[in-house]
């Protein structure tokens, strides 16, 4: 199976891609998509839709893991990285590609074992599970892996029952 991990954003949405065989994850590309500020809305979102179905059509994509968006204080944010998601979302959905919400408590719960897990044990995780050399970077990029993880395992435990 192979998994697209999306941490959406505005100005930075990681992203990463795995291959994932009877419980065996395996990196195949991952980075970022980047929009510059003081760019209109409508031309960011534009540009990570393109970025996003460039990704897509480069890989065989059995499955879409993203993360759902919570937030408590800046209510611009929220809709601004909630249309953000709207593209991605529709970018995977114009290539019939099955989407999966995952909380962030479930993706640390599924990669580190523990729901209120640090940001640096995530990032170890992926690591470890992955078997990279180093640390992925920025934060957005391991989270983007780690969703692909969580899906990876969440499936893997559906399939084993």
């Amino acid at each position: 199976m192979i998994i697209l991990g999306i941490d959406p954003g505005l100005a930075t949405i990681g992203y990463g891609i795995i291959s994932s065989v009877k419980g065996k994850h395996h990196p195949i590309e991952y980075g970022t998509v980047r929009t510059k500020p003081r760019t209109l809305l409508e031309h960011r979102l534009e540009k990570i839709y393109d970025d996003i179905e460039k990704i897509i059509v480069r890989h065989k994509i059995d499955a879409v893991s993203i993360e759902e968006v919570f937030f408590n204080t800046n209510v611009t944010t929220a809709i601004d990285v909630c249309q953000a998601r709207g593209v991605i979302l529709l970018a995977a959905t114009k290539h019939g590609i099955p989407i999966y919400e995952y909380t962030p408590l479930q993706v640390k719960q599924a990669v580190v074992g523990y729901g209120r897990a640090e940001k640096q044990q995530i990032i170890y995780m992926t690591k470890l599970l992955l078997n990279l050399a180093e640390s992925v970077k920025p934060d957005d990029t391991a989270d983007a892996l780690a969703l692909a993880i969580c899906h990876a395992n969440t499936n893997q435990s559906i399939l084993q029952r």
